[in-house]
């Protein structure tokens, strides 16, 4: 496993969304999939497990919860291209499967919640949907105070089409 910086996995998101020609929120997951040649299937799957990506095809191929919340498909989605951009070497030509995003594979790092790998995909997941840049100029235009919680987080929520806990954690890893 190799360590990849945050600053890299920063970059690596911005990257991609220059890549897909994406300049404002919300981003388009699909689109992204798309740009990655990634076909994304939606499939009723047992409640606790949120998606999978395989590599092992001609195309990968990301798995997404079809009965949970649009917001958390997104990011399900942006999470498991986290793993085709971050991990593919490690993840080789198997099925990634992601529980809550908690690898099946049952270790005393996984029980935890301390998989790196993991660690990673939600840490891209959070930059493809959420990109400084983006969020800057929001809150810039909308004259947002990052320190309104009850005004900001729902706000811009809503304009990022992610959860409000999903904002106030960026929010506070981004500004606090």
């Amino acid at each position: 496993m190799t360590y990849i910086p945050p600053n890299k996995i920063e970059s690596r998101a911005a990257a991609l969304l220059e890549k897909a020609c994406i300049e404002k929120p919300a981003v388009s997951v699909e689109k992204i999939a798309s740009a990655l040649g990634a076909v994304i299937e939606y499939s009723r799957l047992n409640n606790a497990l949120s998606g999978l990506v395989f590599l092992g095809g001609e195309k990968p191929i990301i798995g997404v919860n079809a009965g949970d919340p649009p917001n958390r498909q997104r990011f399900t989605i942006a999470h498991e291209i986290g793993h085709i951009v971050l991990h593919a070497a490690q993840i080789g030509r198997d099925i990634h499967v992601d529980r809550g995003f908690t690898v099946l594979r049952r270790d005393s790092r996984s029980a935890q919640g301390t998989d790196a790998l993991e660690i990673q995909a939600n840490r891209f997941a959070a930059a493809l949907l959420m990109p400084r840049a983006f969020l800057e100029r929001s809150i810039a235009e909308e004259g947002i105070e990052i320190d309104d919680d009850k005004r900001a987080v729902p706000s811009l929520a809503g304009t990022y089409r992610v959860s409000e806990a999903a904002m106030q954690i960026r929010l506070a890893s981004l500004f606090v």
